[in-house]
Order: C-alpha cells, then sequence, then structure tokens
C-alpha cells in the first residue's frame, strides 16, 4: 500500500520523539548515583559559632572559614549548640593517617552530655567515620578477621540509643552495615550526606546510600563531631531542617 509523503514524514518524527524519550539523558562522567552537595534553600552552613567544646581540650577543635581540624586528644566530642529532630546534614571529612578512628553523632541526648569526662563519648547515633587501615591494624594486632565493624560507614547507637539496623548487620546485629564499600583511603576526601527523619536515619557516602537504621530512641538531640585518636579534618558542613 502506497502512504502519501507527509503520512511517511509524521511517522519519522513520531519515531524519534518515541526513541528520544526511551534513552536516558547520559550522567555527566564521573557523577555519582545520588549527590547532594548542600546547596539550596533551606540549607545553612555550620561552623565554629554553632558548635561548642564539650570534653576535648582547648586546642583539640580549630576552625577555619567552615573547615575544622581535629588533633583527636583526647577522646570527646564538640556538639551543636541546638538540638535537632528532622534533618538532612552534608559534611566532608578526611583522616590525616592510616587507621584513624572518628565519626559524627546525631540526636545526642543532653542526659549523655552532662556527666562526661575527657576520654568519655555521648549516647546517641554514630555515623563512623573510620579509615581503612584500622582493620589492617586490627587484624594485625588480634591475629582475628573484622567482622564486627567495617570502615565504610557502619550506623549503630551507643549508650541508651536503641535503633533496628538496616540489612546488612553486623554479627551480633546491633550495627547497620554498609551495602557497598565507597569510602576513600587516608588523606582523601568523603562525603557524607545523612537523613535523620522521623526515627530512622540513612546514610549516603561518596553519592550512594549504603547504610542506617530506623526504630530509633530517642529522636531529638545534638549534632556531634568525634574525637577519637587520630588527626582529622571536617569541612563544607551544611545542615538544613525537615519538618
Amino acid at each position: 500500500m502506497k502512504v502519501p509523503a507527509s503520512g511517511i514524514a509524521a511517522v519519522v518524527c513520531l519515531a524519534s520523539v518515541l526513541t528520544a524519550a526511551a534513552i536516558p539523558a547520559e550522567r555527566p562522567a564521573g557523577q555519582p548515583r545520588a549527590f547532594i552537595d548542600g546547596t539550596g534553600p533551606g540549607w545553612k552552613p555550620l561552623g565554629a559559632d554553632d558548635f561548642v567544646n564539650v570534653n576535648c581540650n582547648p586546642d583539640t577543635w580549630t576552625w577555619k572559614g567552615g573547615a575544622v581540624h581535629c588533633t583527636g586528644r583526647p577522646v570527646g566530642v564538640c556538639r551543636t549548640k541546638k538540638q535537632y529532630t528532622n534533618f538532612e546534614l552534608v559534611i566532608e571529612w578526611r583522616h590525616e593517617k592510616s587507621a584513624g578512628n572518628s565519626g559524627v553523632f546525631v540526636w545526642v541526648t543532653e542526659e549523655s552530655l552532662k556527666p562526661l569526662k575527657p576520654n568519655q563519648l555521648p549516647g546517641g547515633i554514630e555515623v563512623q567515620v573510620l579509615d581503612h587501615g584500622y582493620a589492617e591494624q586490627y587484624e594485625r594486632q588480634t591475629k582475628k578477621k573484622p567482622d564486627w565493624f567495617t570502615t565504610h560507614g557502619d550506623v549503630f547507637p551507643v549508650g541508651k540509643t536503641k535503633m533496628r539496623p538496616f540489612p546488612p548487620v553486623s554479627p551480633d546485629g546491633s550495627r547497620g552495615f554498609p551495602r557497598k564499600n565507597l569510602s576513600k583511603g587516608f588523606g582523601q576526601w568523603n562525603h557524607y550526606y545523612v537523613r535523620a527523619l522521623n526515627g530512622e536515619v540513612r546514610l549516603w557516602v561518596n553519592g550512594e546510600e549504603v547504610s542506617g537504621g530506623d526504630h530509633i530512641e530517642p529522636r531529638t538531640g545534638y549534632l556531634c563531631l568525634e574525637s577519637e585518636g587520630s588527626p582529622i579534618d571536617f569541612r563544607n558542613i551544611r545542615l538544613r531542617e525537615l519538618p
């Protein structure tokens, strides 16, 4: 059957539109699946004026602009001046030495902060910040496999805080283990995006969601940065409160 030229042109045009709709636009090279940089409506930078030292030395935390250097000594925390309930957090971190240990605490209670002495940590949800060398060091020193923790973004409760971790979980069921290994080693910057909402905490490492937990109690408190024995830098700390 002969088709008029105008009909052929219409079919070709329709086919082109459908083909274009079926093929998604290519992601720019190197761009992760989901990367939230903490800019846009509602996001606020956090700096020296937003934190107070809790149980560290006066020189443990050194702020410069939107970045802070931590000596790692003594073990302890600095906390936000304000308590938060539902929020999103963006923070970048870089260990300066192999086997560095640190963390970001979410929903830290006033009760757990009041009695803190140097070399103690508060209760809350810890989003772990651990260098790969820590696992190697643990295995070398104990002659055991480090099966109860990872170096790619564990999320777990500390003290009296309760949480049901998302799978996969640690052997004792207390930690939410990451589904992917995405953290970079010491000397390199890592990007964390944390969403704390309605008793649930989820962690994205360098652009991809990896771990978390729900049924968390309590679900309101301070945000803390952790000093735990090794020098570390934090920068681009940004937070947006959610309803």
